[in-house]
């Protein structure tokens, strides 16, 4: 959903202030590093079912257990453990929307269906709210530009819009409830209230701009379905809250807004965020967006299902999560070492983050 409309978007001008940037707009492509992007991991771009599916269901399966442990515990202090793993788990489930929108409609057989149905809709962030959308964000002429959902120019704007940016993403549970359980079944009656819906709060979208479009064909039959189920998930959800306690329903809520807030900060560092709005060569594009590989565990958590290789996946957006490891390896063995595609990978998490606030605060 877009949850951003308190941030203000920066003036024209700003990109001015933001010194010291190591890519330009309309800098010029790098294709010895595009073309060896293709050649060297031809062979490993096929979707493997057998990872896929242990991997969602594992994680999804550790994070329903943990959660209802966290919803039984007489102790405090180990219901906030088992919190803590099940917004992990849940978080690394709920990624997998990710790989929905750039994997081959016949790639995997079903997995759409049974990720939607034992993740999405509990969740109630179903794969419609991803699909369509995010495809726009790797847009050859849409990237960091307003027409993309997924982006602003956050290096470039005030420094209490970082924090802004981040807690918003606590409200998202409970907006997500009211979505599905008031706003949905009225929108049914009044033609007005379901366009607004549809177009301001049903995209998983950060730019406060952006307007989505009404859904057609068979994607429409697949949004009405996924809106239905959810309506009737959500709706119960309230309906047993008001029959034996909203305890259950509160804890849920605050284990996803613990994960929300997880995919947000993940989300301030998934690129430099220093584009003004004009349109960027793939190169630009890369150099913008981010890699975070080994050594070092944590990144795994906090990027999970291949995200810690973000630059690397906006040059080979098809590429599934799994092989990605392996085609930065030969990546960064093949080309020369100070290369373009270097230079898109970071030490960790606290580093982008001080790169992104010392940038904030450079702007006049």
């Amino acid at each position: 959903m877009n949850a951003q409309n308190a941030i203000d978007l920066p003036p024209a001008d700003a990109r001015n202030s933001a010194q010291g940037s190591t890519w330009h707009s309309q800098m010029p492509d790098d294709k010895a590093m595009l073309r060896a992007a293709v050649e060297l991991t031809r062979d490993i771009a096929a979707a493997r079912p057998g990872i896929y599916w242990p991997d969602m269901l594992g994680s999804a399966a550790l994070g329903y257990a943990a959660l209802a442990g966290a919803i039984l515990a007489g102790n405090p202090v180990v219901a906030v453990l088992l919190g803590v793993v099940a917004s992990l788990a849940l978080y690394r489930a709920l990624l997998f929307i990710h790989e929905l929108t750039h994997i081959h409609k016949d790639a995997l057989p079903g997995f759409r269906f049974g990720w939607n149905l034992l993740v999405g809709v509990p969740m109630l962030i179903p794969s419609f709210m991803y699909e369509g959308v995010h495809t726009q964000h790797h847009a050859r002429t849409r990237y960091g530009t307003v027409e993309d959902p997924e982006y602003l120019p956050l290096a470039l704007m005030k420094p209490w819009s970082l924090p802004v940016f981040a807690l918003t993403a606590i409200l998202l549970p409970p907006a997500l409830l009211i979505r599905s359980a008031v706003l949905v079944p009225l929108g049914a009656i009044v033609p007005p209230l379901r366009t607004l819906v549809w177009e301001r709060v049903s995209a998983l979208a950060i730019n406060p701009q952006y307007k989505r479009r009404k859904p057609e064909g068979d994607f429409a039959r697949m949004v009405f379905w996924q809106e239905l189920t959810c309506s009737v998930w959500a709706i119960g959800l309230v309906a047993a809250s008001f029959a034996w306690g909203w305890r259950p329903l509160l804890i849920a809520l605050c284990v996803v807004s613990f994960t929300a807030l997880l995919n947000q900060v993940r989300t301030l560092v998934a690129h430099l965020w220093e584009n003004d709005g004009e349109a960027m060569t793939v190169t630009a594009q890369y150099l913008d967006s981010v890699n975070v590989p080994p050594p070092g565990f944590v990144a795994a958590m906090w990027a999970p299902v291949g995200l810690r290789y973000h630059a690397l996946h906006h040059l080979l957006p098809s590429m599934p999560y799994h092989s990605l490891a392996e085609a930065h390896r030969r990546l960064t063995a093949h080309l020369e070492e100070g290369s373009t595609y270097g230079k898109a990978s970071y030490p960790g998490l606290a580093p982008l983050l001080g790169r992104l606030a010392r940038s904030t605060m450079k702007v006049r």
